[in-house]
């Protein structure tokens, strides 16, 4: 049977994505860095590119994207895709972000440039910032003080869900009407941080409030919860590309793709709830 092999499937994306996938009645093999401990996972380390041929065994499709923490895309990227044109892959979708197309030195874009020259069949997607980074990646600042801590102003920004994210690719993996092209994704609704504290406290039940902070202040933080310096370089850029107006264009993707809307950030923290909640 024809399998999907899913890079960074254990990630906020990835593991969507492997369910969507298996609802459609689709085999799915999980690319994972560490040691495979179970029968649909593979072992693939991105960095050194070992066991490479093997992870690409039965596959006939790929979902691959940079993991975070890496700040050279299309080192990381560019030999699967090379991999994938060697073994003849039916489709190559390549998840990068909203805006790696505004410079061609781009890291990623050099990746989607790579796939794009490939010969395959191949979808880029270029989703705007998570809606789960609020309970992840911003989580402590939340938790701790009750605030969101982020260097971007009254910028306004079109947050997604990533499940929004794995159903569009579930469906460009089961169609070829969409070959070729690429897709900026974004919720339907552009909210500034004051508008999400709102809304998180509101479903949370807390006080939650947006604080700016300062670029220094935000790099201090990211390198003392272990961020490389180089990765948290890079995040303090694309926070500033938010910051001064690019994260707040809202495009109908979802919709066109999957024939749903995208979820509202109000639908995603009454899920969420609980992740801020404390005691």
């Amino acid at each position: 049977m024809a399998k999907v092999l899913v890079v960074g499937a254990s990630g906020t994306v990835g593991s969507a994505l492997v369910e969507r996938l298996r609802a459609k009645g689709e085999e799915v093999v999980r690319a994972t860095s560490r040691p495979a401990l179970e029968s649909d996972q593979v072992h693939l380390a991105l960095p050194s590119g070992e066991e490479r041929g093997r992870a690409f065994e039965g596959v006939d499709r790929l979902f691959l994207l940079s993991p975070p923490g890496f700040t050279q895309g299309d080192v990381l990227l560019n030999p699967l895709v090379d991999e994938a044109k060697a073994r003849g892959l039916r489709k190559v979708i390549l998840m990068t972000a909203m805006g790696a197309d505004a410079d061609e030195s781009l890291p990623l874009r050099k990746a989607e440039r790579h796939l794009e020259a490939s010969g395959l069949a191949y979808n880029i997607l270029r989703p705007n910032w998570f809606m789960q980074n609020f309970h992840t990646f911003w989580i402590q600042g939340i938790l701790s003080q009750g605030k969101i801590l982020l260097p971007v102003g009254r910028a306004k920004g079109s947050f997604i869900d990533a499940r929004d994210i794995a159903a569009v690719a579930a469906e460009l993996f089961t169609t070829t009407r969409f070959d070729g092209r690429a897709f900026d994704l974004t919720g339907s609704q552009a909210l500034d941080h004051d508008e999400v504290a709102v809304i998180l406290s509101r479903e949370s039940g807390r006080t939650i409030t947006y604080e700016e902070v300062s670029p220094e202040a935000m790099r201090e933080g990211l390198l003392h919860a272990g961020l490389p310096r180089d990765y948290a370089e890079f995040l303090l850029v694309i926070l500033g590309y938010f910051k001064a107006g690019y994260a707040e264009r809202i495009t109908d993707a979802v919709e066109t793709i999957t024939g749903a809307a995208p979820r509202s950030f109000e639908n995603y923290a009454r899920e969420y709830r609980k992740a801020w909640q404390v005691g």
